[in-house]
C-alpha cells in the first residue's frame, strides 16, 4: 500500500494537517522543495484530479508576481509551472494507493481524515 504526503516543510498549514491527521505514522513524507514532484508522479495525480489546472496553487507568491491570473494558460502551461517550481503545486497532497486528497480546504482535510481512520 502506498501512503505518501507531498508537502512543504516550511508551510504551517501542511505541518498542522500532518499533525492533525497523524500522517507521520506509516506515511512517506516528501518535502516538495527538497524533492520536487516528478513528471510521473504529477501525471498520476492528473489521472485522479482530471487536470493540471486543478493542481495549481493560485496562492503562490510566484503566481501573483508573474501576474499569471491575467494570462490565458493551457494545461501544458499549468504542467510546466508545477514542474518548474514547487510553490506552484497545491498542497498538501495525501496519497493512499490511487486515492488522492489535494489541498488544504476544510472539506478535503475532513474527507481525508475519515478515509484514513477507516483504513
Amino acid at each position: 500500500m502506498i501512503k505518501k504526503v507531498y508537502y512543504l516543510s516550511t508551510c504551517s498549514t501542511c505541518k498542522r494537517i500532518i499533525k492533525e491527521l497523524n500522517l507521520t505514522e506509516g506515511f512517506e513524507l516528501q518535502n516538495v522543495k527538497d524533492q520536487p514532484i516528478s513528471e510521473v508522479e504529477l501525471d498520476s495525480l492528473v489521472k485522479f484530479s482530471g487536470s493540471y489546472e486543478s493542481l495549481l496553487n493560485r496562492r503562490s507568491v510566484l503566481y501573483r508576481e508573474r501576474k499569471l491570473k491575467e494570462q490565458k494558460l493551457s494545461e501544458e502551461d499549468y504542467k510546466a509551472l508545477i514542474l518548474e517550481h514547487y510553490s506552484f503545486l497545491k498542497r498538501p497532497i495525501i496519497q493512499v494507493d490511487e486515492i488522492y486528497f489535494i489541498g488544504n480546504s476544510k472539506k478535503t482535510v475532513e474527507t481525508a481524515k475519515e478515509f484514513i481512520e477507516n483504513l
